[in-house]
């Protein structure tokens, strides 16, 4: 919680304090959602795509919100408010100032695929051991972090922020607020091209972070990923990953008929052996973010074995279900070139007949026709049976994947034709991007 006056409030974001506010009363966390506004919180009347909160302020007023960040003040509005030019803005610094009064490890977990599974994961481990705080949902952009770190409360020992950005400088602006005292990169992977052109691009935004670490920070970096494993910075610097250049590595890799993973995770004479409770050769490397941080920070073999073991999937994030009929990998939250591979991977490891519904991976910029086409090729080459797709970008995959694709102009078309193309016993993989919501898809074919 961010436990500060009013008045402080109004100092830190250069605010005008308007109504009948209480300078000394004191503010609990940010929160942008009206309908989840508690006493004493800060309603930010953020105006968005679709909505404007400032439209809401009444309703966050009436659930118990000790005042409202705005831009403009409703007429006849006569409760406290925070008067700012920019209310994205004014949250960044009302939360770094938060940030920068807390003496706690915080870990910033950024990347192109993986970051909420490593999240998830490093969470569970340090759950082991104290009470911490993690990003909730998909709370890691620019309106995300803020509210999170708002959160960090007194009893909080250690807090785990998912950091996600689609531009330059978008990194910097986080980090400043974030403030990691270890960072944690997953990959280096084919997002959000549209913005950032290449996968150096990628690189130079996410390792903006770097620039706002202090030097006895650490960073935990995959070790098998070739532009970061020959990262060179300021702060400690330790890989992760399978291969032998690792310092946390995984080795005796098995996996069961459920596609899940067991391996052995060592580190100099430190060998943890740990059960992987998710399917994906992927879970592997989460395994070992969770193991490093864990490491670092000072946790036994024990506390890491038991916290990786208490690990679970979260939303449409490779979520496996059995049903009467068929097994169902709803991966439908979002969705790139990598992420879409590792998928179709993850669903080779499972036993019986291999379908895929893909749809469109968004944000890939000019090569995005092509990038397509290499998936249905990718699930050729990976013996996938059968590739349903829909989008306008689903398309290409269709035509990458040849005999085995099958294209939908919509997705009540493919929905409808699911009872005659899934047979009893098949294992199913759901994944496109977040913007092409798959969930019903997901939802018919559990209920087939």
């Amino acid at each position: 919680m961010l436990d500060m006056t009013l008045d402080r409030a109004a100092e830190i974001c250069g605010a005008t304090l308007c109504g009948c506010g209480d300078g000394t009363m004191r503010l609990n966390e940010m929160v942008i959602d009206s309908r989840k506004v508690g006493p004493g919180d800060l309603f930010a009347a953020f105006k968005g795509e679709h909505t404007d909160g400032h439209d809401y302020i009444d309703a966050a007023f009436r659930r118990g919100a000790a005042c409202c960040l705005a831009e403009r003040i409703p007429e006849g509005e006569m409760r406290p408010i925070l008067l700012v030019e920019n209310v994205q803005k004014a949250m960044g610094k009302i939360a770094a100032a938060h940030r920068q009064a807390l003496q706690i490890p915080v870990i910033g977990i950024t990347g192109s695929v993986g970051k909420t599974s490593a999240k998830e994961m490093i969470a569970a481990v340090l759950e082991r051991r104290y009470p911490i705080l993690k990003t909730e949902g998909n709370l890691n952009n620019q309106l995300g972090v803020p509210m999170t770190v708002s959160r960090i409360s007194p009893e909080h020992r250690a807090a785990v922020v998912e950091m996600g950005i689609s531009g330059f400088g978008e990194m910097t602006e986080l980090a400043q607020i974030v403030r990691p005292t270890i960072g944690v990169f997953t990959m280096i992977g084919q997002a959000h091209l549209e913005f950032l052109h290449d996968r150096a691009g990628v690189f130079r935004a996410k390792t903006e972070m770097l620039r706002e670490m202090t030097e006895d920070g650490v960073v935990i970096v995959n070790g098998d990923d070739d532009m970061l494993s020959g990262l060179e910075c300021r702060q400690r610097k330790i890989c992760f990953g399978v291969g032998q250049n690792c310092d946390v590595r995984a080795e005796e890799l098995q996996v069961d008929d459920k596609g899940r993973y067991s391996c052995r995770i060592v580190w100099g004479s430190r060998q943890i052996p740990v059960q992987i409770p998710a399917i994906g050769k992927h879970m592997i490397y989460a395994a070992l973010e969770g193991a490093a941080v864990g490491i670092v920070l000072g946790l036994s073999d024990e506390e890491i074995r038991d916290g990786i073991a208490s690990y679970r999937p979260v939303g449409s994030r490779s979520a496996l279900t059995q049903t009467a009929y068929l097994t169902l990998i709803d991966d439908c939250y979002n969705a790139n070139p990598d992420s879409v591979k590792s998928g179709i991977e993850s669903l080779k490891e499972l036993p019986g007949r291999h379908v895929c519904v893909l749809g469109d991976m968004l944000e890939l910029g000019e090569q995005k026709h092509e990038m397509h086409r290499q998936i249905g090729a990718y699930a050729v080459e990976q013996g996938i049976d059968l590739l349903l797709c829909t989008g306008a970008l689903g398309a290409d995959i269709a035509e990458g994947a040849g005999k085995i694709g099958r294209w939908f102009p919509d997705k009540e078309n493919l929905v409808a034709a699911l009872p005659g193309l899934i047979r009893e016993g098949d294992c199913v993989l759901v994944k496109a991007s977040r913007g092409m919501h798959f969930e019903s898809i997901a939802q018919a074919l559990k209920e087939l």
